[in-house]
């Protein structure tokens, strides 16, 4: 009897380390590859971008949306030998403050990616595109972009309306 429980906690830890691994490659944490790889290796390894961007010297950077509810973007920029050379997450405070009225919405998807959400403001012929962000619970960084312009119009924090959904187990609290 001794050595059939010894069995059942062999195989209790083995399936716990087996989960523990398989957690670990759900995603990959900042700086899971070094400076150098391949742009291929990096797509390969990071799922398919969300984007892709050009940068000046012929250098590309590659969006990748991670995290639940569209909390983290990851920005991978490479050289124009196609080899990376910096990797960072762009949803914070440091990045939005350089959000700026009359700043191209093109150069705001270069910053910060893809919003989580837009919504149109039909009266005043905008779009305000929504970021959550790591640490900001009920706050999210907004972007007005004018439809005429294609420029931003303002920025700022505003409450998320995930947050308005009753504590059921289908909203956001």
């Amino acid at each position: 009897m001794m050595q059939r429980d010894r069995g059942w906690l062999r195989l209790g830890v083995s399936l716990f380390a087996g989960v523990a691994v398989l957690g670990g490659c759900a995603s990959l944490a900042p700086g899971g590859l070094p400076l150098g790889t391949p742009i291929a290796q990096a797509r390969q390894a990071w799922f398919g971008p969300a984007a892709q961007y050009p940068l000046p010297g012929g250098g590309t950077r590659l969006e990748f949306d991670q995290g639940s509810f569209g909390r983290q973007t990851y920005m991978l920029d490479f050289d124009a030998a196609g080899r990376l050379v910096a990797l960072n997450q762009v949803l914070n405070e440091a990045n939005f403050a350089t959000i700026t009225p009359g700043l191209p919405a093109a150069e705001v998807l270069l910053r910060l990616g893809h919003p989580v959400q837009v919504f149109p403001v039909g009266w005043q012929k905008l779009q305000v595109w929504n970021y959550r962000y790591p640490g900001g619970d009920c706050v999210w960084f907004q972007v007005s972009i004018s439809d005429a312009t294609q420029r931003v119009t303002e920025a700022g924090m505003g409450t998320d309306p995930a947050c308005d959904r009753p504590a059921d187990g289908m909203g956001w609290q």
